[in-house]
């Protein structure tokens, strides 16, 4: 089993898994790809049909579970029906990133229009003086060089506040 928590919409070679997956299958004599819907290879016609045309030069079919889609037949040719509605099912998930995209943009903009406010609360943020007591010992291990995985091990401090410490105190 693969499993990458990414956008559909990243290209086939950002996609860590979808990349191990077709080198496991190319490399390990599998017959069957299994995929619960075809937008999880991905969101882009392109890359998917990338994709199947990969497996389907190594005679590896995909079976699509929420279509009952496979893309070649007992006898390992390309099913020629199926290619034609990938087609159309990989257009459709296109469309729908694009209204879901347009639909999250068109909120954002009316909740600003009718004075909302996006992002942290007033008075959330601390202040650069609270910042550097509070991770004082972070600070000096990034001045000596160390790197975020290793800090974040010790002090259990995420990543993303490593980078603002850097950012103000580097």
């Amino acid at each position: 089993m693969f499993a990458e928590k990414i956008s559909g919409a990243a290209k086939n070679h950002e996609r860590a898994e979808l990349m191990k997956m077709v080198t496991f299958v190319k490399d390990n004599d599998v017959d069957k790809v299994l995929v619960t819907e075809l937008s999880r290879l991905g969101r882009d016609p392109l890359q998917i049909l990338q994709t199947i045309e990969i497996l389907n030069q190594n005679k590896i079919s995909l079976f699509i579970q929420n279509y009952n889609i496979e893309t070649l037949t007992a006898d390992k040719e390309i099913n020629p029906m199926s290619q034609f509605l990938i087609t159309i099912l990989a257009e459709i998930a296109r469309m729908e990133r694009r209204n879901i995209e347009g639909r999250l943009t068109s909120g954002y903009h009316n909740f600003r229009s009718r004075g909302g406010k996006v992002g942290r609360k007033n008075g959330y943020r601390k202040s650069r003086e609270t910042m550097s007591e509070q991770y004082a010992e972070e600070i000096k291990m990034l001045k000596k060089g160390y790197s975020y995985q290793h800090i974040s091990q010790i002090t259990s401090t995420n990543k993303n506040t490593l980078t603002k410490l850097r950012k103000l105190f580097g």
